[in-house]
């Protein structure tokens, strides 16, 4: 059930190769006792101190944002909107910022729980943005800098995703970001049996 080692090299520099490499991963949690899963269908790559993007822009170091500079292979998970929790894989060595939030799966273990967990919602909208994501994997503030192959948080194996199914295209919500805003920074499977 636990992958002690990320199937992935978390350390890569390439952001963007990740982000869009990670689409088809499985994502599992073991969260208060209860497993759940489901592949990843959406990501959006954050390229460190020299994307207006990025939480690390221009080397932004925040008590926040401090895990962001640790090695890849670890959970940044942060509060937002004072309500809501997303969750982001760091990358890179230690010292570059790079992130991917995870903004969507496609659900496979622990239906019940993830349907309990986002009151009932119906199958496709229970995990099809990163805060129900987070609200249905039951991924917190308490698992923030969590090692990615840990008993807690872990990729499992890739399913075959067609190169011509994942789309590239601008990340959502970053407008303050000026130009970076339109980077094709967001990748999507877009899956015709969804």
């Amino acid at each position: 059930m636990i992958s002690n080692e990320s199937p992935i090299d978390l350390l890569s520099e390439d952001v963007l190769h990740l982000a869009r490499e990670l689409i088809g991963y499985e994502l599992h949690t073991f969260i208060h006792g209860r497993h759940c899963s489901g592949i990843i269908s959406e990501t959006e790559a954050y390229a460190g101190v020299h994307d207006r993007a990025s939480h690390a822009w221009g080397g932004r170091r925040t008590e926040r944002t401090k895990v962001m500079y640790k090695k890849g292979g670890i959970a940044y998970v942060y509060f937002t909107y004072g309500m809501h929790y997303l969750f982001n894989i760091v990358t890179g060595p230690e010292e570059v910022p790079h992130a991917i939030l995870i903004r969507a799966i496609w659900p496979q273990i622990g239906l019940e729980i993830m349907q309990q967990r986002r009151k009932n919602k119906p199958f496709q909208l229970l995990a099809n943005g990163p805060a129900k994501l987070c609200q249905a994997m039951g991924i917190d503030l308490q698992q923030n800098g969590v090692e990615i192959g840990s008993s807690i948080i872990w990729l499992g194996r890739k399913h075959v995703i067609e190169p011509a199914n994942i789309i590239a295209g601008p990340r959502v919500g970053v407008d303050y970001a000026g130009e970076d805003a339109l980077l094709p920074y967001r990748f999507v499977w877009v899956n015709p049996s969804l």
